[in-house]
């Protein structure tokens, strides 16, 4: 687990994502929780955004609750995303700095689960994290992960 009391010297990386998240769930925080879901999980934070030299900042959500609601209800909706591998304690609101954030752990899919799949299309809406980025799985990519998860 992170310790948030120190989140400036973090980094995004293969393991951890930052979200600034003001507006509401970035449609980006769907493609993470797959690249993660599908490589070997990750968290992601969301009130926190990098700075141009890398290092990481808490800003303050201002309904970390709504926030948090509105993500279960689409983590939950098998039409936008295929599998949810999150339980509640996945998911909880921290205070980094004194503001509020909210990390979500997600845990990598067991192969029988894979490809982790968004909007119900697997072939256009399957990602893997490599490095500080998501990246959308070739059809062989995607293959290999609907035979492995038949074996």
């Amino acid at each position: 687990m992170l310790d948030i009391t120190n989140l400036q010297m973090y980094r995004e990386n293969n393991r951890l994502e930052a979200k600034e998240a003001l507006g509401g769930l970035p449609e980006s925080i769907w493609e993470t929780y797959s690249a993660f879901a599908n490589a070997q999980g990750g968290v992601i934070l969301l009130g926190v955004k990098e700075r141009p030299d890398k290092t990481l900042q808490a800003l303050d959500l201002l309904d970390p609750q709504w926030l948090m609601e509105d993500f279960w209800a689409v983590v939950r909706d098998p039409a936008r995303v295929s599998v949810n591998l999150l339980s509640r304690e996945d998911v909880q609101i921290l205070q980094a700095e004194g503001k509020r954030i909210i990390a979500i752990t997600v845990p990598p899919a067991g192969k029988e689960q894979k490809p982790v799949y968004l909007m119900g299309e697997p072939y256009r809406h399957t990602y893997l994290r490599r490095g500080e980025g998501d990246y959308r799985c070739s059809r062989e990519e995607v293959d290999d992960m609907f035979r492995q998860a038949k074996e």
